[in-house]
């Protein structure tokens, strides 16, 4: 008999089909839906994948006797009941450095758009503007990175900026062994250093706001700050303060407070790029996190070490 799977996020058809052959799979991605499983089914899920956004509550586990397994299905996993979990003995795995690729990808690209102004330079393109009438913008090439979480994606975040002549710096609960940057002790001695600044460290209660006014404001009026972690890390009302004042350059982000809202204090301000937390999303990347939790539980049930466990 096939082991009862509670899926809690939007899948596609060939991942669901995917996870089908190894599962029973039950499909709830969204709050009805979920509702519904977890009093219907509950009482038989053994495995259950989520996200760092979606979670999973404790209640929810309580209300899963025979769980035995909880994945997140990208790096992420904030919002799950971690040490409620961990009471009841759950074995608990992410997809850590699965997307991370991308996820660097887009930090480069966000940090490309917001210094180089490349939506308003399309716009003014667009409505007949030429050069002569627009600002000129910084050069990328050559300025000081600092990058703020040196993991998965911190790492591929400063191999790339390496191509492009920049100075690197991180800042990281500890040092690591062969890092391509420097290391700061402290986030404002970073900030301080720092022409750009990109935030790739997780989110949870003991990074929210790490980014805030003192940081901005160290980061100076032609800094640029790139957050690809979590909205929860960055101040967005001192964020947006100091974008509105002149007294922080510009930024790009691909998360915010208050997802999956758009940020109200930012959409009106010209000198920020926003996307809607696609960083780490491709087709090839989500093909490749459902093949990744899928070892992860298949190494459960054959009593092996996850791949990635938390």
């Amino acid at each position: 008999m096939k082991p009862r799977l509670l899926v809690l996020i939007p899948l596609t058809d060939g991942d669901r089909a995917e996870l089908g052959e190894p599962f029973d799979l039950i499909y709830a991605p969204d709050a009805a839906a979920r509702t519904q499983a977890v009093a219907e089914h509950g009482k038989d899920v053994r495995v259950v994948l989520t996200n760092g956004t979606t979670g999973l509550t404790a209640d929810e586990i309580d209300r899963m006797p025979a769980l035995e397994l909880a994945g997140a299905l990208g790096a992420g996993y904030e919002n799950l009941a971690l040490d409620h979990a961990r009471e009841r003995g759950i074995a608990l795995c992410n997809g850590a450095g699965v997307n991370a690729d991308c996820v660097a990808d887009h930090a480069l690209a966000l940090l490309l758009a917001a210094v180089r102004a490349v939506p308003q330079f399309d716009a003014a393109c667009r409505a007949g503007v030429w050069r002569d009438a627009l600002p000129m913008r910084p050069t990328v090439s050559g300025r000081r990175l600092g990058i703020v979480g040196y993991g998965h994606i911190g790492e591929k975040v400063a191999r790339r900026a390496a191509g492009f002549g920049m100075e690197l710096g991180y800042h990281n609960r500890k040092p690591r062994e062969g890092a391509l940057a420097r290391y700061f002790e402290t986030l404002m001695a970073l900030a301080q250093w720092s022409d750009f600044l990109v935030i790739a460290t997780p989110g949870g209660p003991q990074t929210k706001h790490l980014i805030d006014r003192t940081v901005l404001d160290a980061l100076g009026p032609q800094g640029f700050l790139v957050n690809v972690s979590r909205g929860s890390v960055v101040d967005t009302a001192a964020l947006a303060a100091a974008l509105e004042a002149g007294t922080l350059g510009g930024a790009g982000l691909d998360v915010y407070e208050g997802e999956p809202q758009p940020p109200a204090a930012l959409i009106g301000l010209e000198n920020v790029v926003l996307t809607p937390h696609v960083a780490g999303t491709s087709p090839d990347v989500r093909a490749a996190t459902v093949r990744h939790f899928a070892e992860n539980a298949a190494r459960h049930f054959a009593g092996e070490a996850l791949l990635t466990p938390l």
